[in-house]
């Protein structure tokens, strides 16, 4: 890519570049700049050959570099910009690598009057135990974020060039503000190397150091290894960005001020609610840096059966609402068979983080201590939601009336769902919602305790989502809230409203209620959720030599287009020991090898089985003949467009899959192989697993890890039953 790299700073960080930049040909040669000082530093480097070449002479060491990259602390780096500028070349790329930016612009700026085009200022997100030359590892960088704050005037052609170097040592790029970036890593960086030194240097000057550190636990030494960093660096990097770090030390002064109060007042309740704050709002942290790092890939060897009995996990959309109504009841909850899937997750998180206390879950079992309808507490910070649009949806509704306003967030995929077909309903009650113009996250929500109407609905399209939401809203507005379905969808929210003992009235395909009645904490057994048993269902069908049992099955009969549509298609299903466990059907369901057939799915099974669509798109691929679809636009606004990604991951496979403007049209013959990509979205990446059973050949599916979603465990399970499937991280 470079016939030549200069590394200004051959430390950790710029040794790491040079490592990385020579294993992965992103540069033929490779130079060093020092200063006398550094000059053992720089013989070093070069007997390692991390670098070809060094000079104590700047102009020597940059003659003829194409990139030029400031490893050096942040503080050198205004003396480097002074010398670099009698030799600045505008054809050359120039960027840094400072964990602060504020100074690096305003040191550039005071030197050159404007900030040159061919600079980008870039932090990569790396770091080890040890410092210096010697240290330096050539797979620092894969995996990591390195971080763009690229000025107005910066070209975006350097820009580009700056992007494939970094992407090719193996970083992902992400773009923040200047200011933002440093507000940033005060409080995620720097901080914490502050509290690091801090404590070790409290400790370490204790008389008693010698038992200190000779009996300190392995937490101990994870929370300080950070201590163990160059001091010289993050001297600088702490005097660069003291504007921001020094009122988090304020706050967190204020914090800890705040437990020596509860510990010496025996607030035991006020001490438990702020550790288990902080474990949630962590677990956030965890999630959304999942998010952004992990990359899952399932590759599936053509062939297998699937054989056995298994029990797959809970009802996703059970799982969301025993929570939230769980937790709006008076009294206790247990709930058993909760789905522990991020989705699942994402909810109980949201309750918790506005005061409910809510134990687990632990092998599926949750209890929910209800603080009844009026009892939710603001939320201290935005509730991040994940992939769940059942969450954002229902909570839009249930957050409408509440006394206090809260902000609603999620991943990307979230972030673009389309949330006006709640909003719009929602503001007819008297809701205040906001969103960004097209109608997606963040939403902020301003609480209308008392001021909410009841409105009659009548949906334009059939969505469980909205009826739920309204419903909900229904519970703190004035009067009556009804809707009209144009056809049915899944009623989980109405019979579990009716086994809280809320009073719930239905009437054909209109549901109404209203406030009057509180909800009475109850037991909830949540059964396995047909929506992830419609994997099994087309996999047994679809595969020779199959024959699986799925236990404890909802068979809620809004619920069940899916074993509808596939009987009609010649698949061989029985329901057995069928029987009703908490106000929900239930039945453990057979399916056994058949020859599918392909048809005209009927419309009036469309709503009852929108989610199991991307794995009948597979059986359909797999039956004789042609499959039809109309009448399912809404699978377009789903975690992807579903019609799409299916129809282009299908043609990559052989299949002839033919999108229409609300369907497809599917003609049946042979599966192929190949790399299809799920777009993040769950169903997608399951449906295209289960394709294998009759490929014949290997088919790559890119971007699972939104599998856990709805289905955690989900390749070890289906290995278990004879799907040839393996997982790795991308």
């Amino acid at each position: 890519m470079f016939k030549k790299l200069c590394i200004i700073g051959v430390g950790l960080i710029g040794g790491s570049i040079a490592r990385a930049a020579r294993a992965n040909d992103l540069c033929t040669t490779i130079s060093a700049y020092g200063r006398a000082q550094d000059l053992d530093n720089l013989q070093q480097a070069l007997a390692l050959k991390v670098i070809d070449s060094y000079s104590l002479n700047l102009e020597q060491a940059i003659s003829d570099a194409d990139c030029v990259i400031i490893a050096t602390p942040v503080g050198a780096m205004p003396a480097i910009f002074k010398q670099l500028q009698a030799y600045w070349s505008d054809s050359v790329l120039y960027m840094d690598a400072g964990s602060t930016k504020g100074n690096v612009i305003a040191a550039l700026s005071q030197v050159f009057g404007d900030i040159p085009g061919n600079f980008v200022p870039a932090h990569p997100i790396a770091g080890a135990e040890n410092s210096g030359v010697g240290a330096a590892l050539a797979e620092l960088f894969q995996g990591k974020r390195v971080i763009f704050t690229p000025c107005v005037q910066t070209d975006k052609h350097f820009i580009k060039q700056a992007t494939y170097f970094w992407q090719g040592m193996g970083s992902h790029i992400s773009y923040m503000q200047v200011e933002q970036h440093d507000a940033v890593l005060a409080a995620t960086s720097h901080l914490p190397h502050i509290i690091a030194f801090a404590l070790v240097d409290l400790l370490g000057r204790k008389d008693e150091q010698g038992d200190i550190f000779k009996y300190a636990a392995g937490g101990f030494k994870d929370f300080t290894r950070i201590a163990s960093s160059d001091p010289t660096m993050w001297l600088d990097i702490c005097m660069a960005n003291k504007q921001h770090i020094t009122p988090l030390i304020e706050q967190l002064s204020s914090e800890l001020g705040d437990i020596k109060r509860m510990l010496q007042d025996n607030q035991a309740q006020e001490l438990h609610d702020t550790f288990s704050y902080a474990r949630n709002a962590r677990q956030r942290f965890l999630d959304q840096h999942n998010n952004m790092t992990q990359s899952i890939i399932f590759t599936v060897q053509p062939g297998g059966h699937l054989q056995g009995e298994v029990r797959v996990p809970g009802d996703k959309s059970i799982s969301h609402r025993s929570i939230m109504l769980g937790s709006l009841a008076e009294g206790t909850t247990h709930v058993t068979g909760f789905l522990e899937g991020d989705d699942a997750l994402a909810t109980l998180r949201a309750f918790q983080a506005m005061g409910v206390q809510i134990e687990g879950p632990v092998d599926g079992q949750v209890t929910i201590h209800g603080v009844g309808l009026d009892g939710l507490q603001a939320p201290k910070e935005p509730i991040y939601l994940g992939n769940s649009g059942t969450s954002m949806r229902l909570l839009c509704g249930l957050l409408a009336g509440q006394k206090f306003d809260a902000v609603l967030t999620g991943d990307k995929s979230l972030s673009g769902r389309p949330m006006r077909r709640v909003i719009d309903p929602l503001s007819k009650m008297g809701a205040v919602i906001e969103s960004t113009d097209n109608g997606t996250a963040p939403l902020t929500i301003r609480g209308q305790s008392g001021a909410l109407q009841g409105i009659h609905y009548d949906m334009p399209i059939a969505s469980a989502q909205v009826k739920s939401c309204l419903l909900l809203a229904g519970l703190y507005a004035q009067g009556k809230t009804s809707v009209t379905e144009p056809a049915p969808t899944r009623d989980h929210t109405e019979r579990m409203l009716s086994g809280f003992s809320h009073p719930v009235e239905q009437e054909g395909n209109q549901v109404t209620i209203s406030r009057q009645g509180q909800l009475k904490a109850t037991n909830i057994e949540v059964p396995s959720d047909i929506s992830s048993t419609a994997f099994f269902l087309v996999g047994a069908s679809i595969a020779a030599n199959s024959d699986l049992t799925l236990k404890h099955v909802g068979i809620n009969p809004t619920r069940t287009g899916v074993i509808n549509i596939l009987q009609l298609m010649g698949a061989n299903i029985e329901l057995l020991n069928q029987r009703t466990v908490g106000g929900e059907p239930v039945a453990d369901i057979r399916v056994r090898s058949a020859a599918l057939k392909g048809i005209a799915i009927p419309e009036e099974f469309v709503a009852l089985a929108i989610d199991e669509f991307p794995v009948l798109f597979v059986a359909a691929a797999c039956a004789e003949g042609t499959t039809v679809l109309t009448g399912a636009k809404e699978l377009r606004v789903k975690e992807s467009d579903r019609i799409q990604v299916m129809a282009d991951g299908l043609q990559i496979l052989g299949v002839d899959a033919q999108s229409t403007e609300d369907g497809m049209v599917i003609q049946g013959g042979t599966i192929g192989g190949g790399t299809v990509v799920s777009h993040g979205d769950h169903r997608i990446a399951m449906s295209f697993a289960m394709a294998a059973l009759r490929a014949s050949d290997t088919i790559v599916i890119q971007d699972c890890e939104n599998v856990n979603t709805s289905f955690p465990g989900f390749v070890s399970l289906t290995a278990q039953l004879g799907l040839n499937i393996s997982s790795e991280e991308g």
